[in-house]
């Protein structure tokens, strides 16, 4: 559930990000396809899932976790593909790792358990936190030289003001 959750509010405050963007049709088609292929593998690892799980409510935190990073990963690509910057870039590493980290987390509980599998995981889910981390600090850094560029130009561009004449 705390997956989820965290996933959701990634996905919320990336969303936030999202510029206009106009896709033309060779990236709209090829964000289709990627979005597609990566719903099929998922059907197909619920499928196995749902018949390893005997709990539903177990079956349904699963639907609802890889939904949510299914859409995190969606939006991060969104907002890479319109903003093109290093932040963005950033955060769509910390989406793949935590997508590749999950996804080998349910081959090696549900389906065929092997230590190296679960040692990626780990470390798909670390290299993950990594990106993340790096992506809060640039954010940060940029909020903060933010206020300070608007302040400067704020002093050195004389605001207009309208004068208005009246007779007296």
């Amino acid at each position: 559930m705390m997956h989820f959750l965290s996933y959701l509010a990634l996905t919320i405050y990336i969303a936030s990000k999202i510029k206009r963007i106009r896709f033309d049709k060779v990236v709209a088609a090829y964000l289709l396809i990627v979005i597609s292929i990566n719903s099929y593998f998922l059907y197909e690892l619920f499928v196995v899932v749902k018949t390893q799980i005997i709990d539903t409510t177990e079956v349904n935190l699963f639907v609802a976790k890889s939904i949510s990073l299914l859409v995190l990963a969606f939006v991060s690509f969104i907002v890479y593909l319109s903003s093109d910057t290093k932040q963005a870039i950033l955060f769509l590493f910390t989406t793949l790792s935590f997508v590749f980290s999950d996804i080998l987390h349910y081959i090696s509980n549900y389906y065929i358990y092997n230590w190296s599998f679960v040692m990626l995981n780990h470390t798909l889910h670390l290299v993950g936190l990594f990106f993340l981390f790096n992506f809060v600090i640039g954010e940060n850094r940029l909020r903060k030289r933010d206020p300070v560029s608007n302040k400067l130009t704020s002093e050195f561009i004389p605001s207009k003001t309208t004068y208005s004449l009246t007779r007296q």
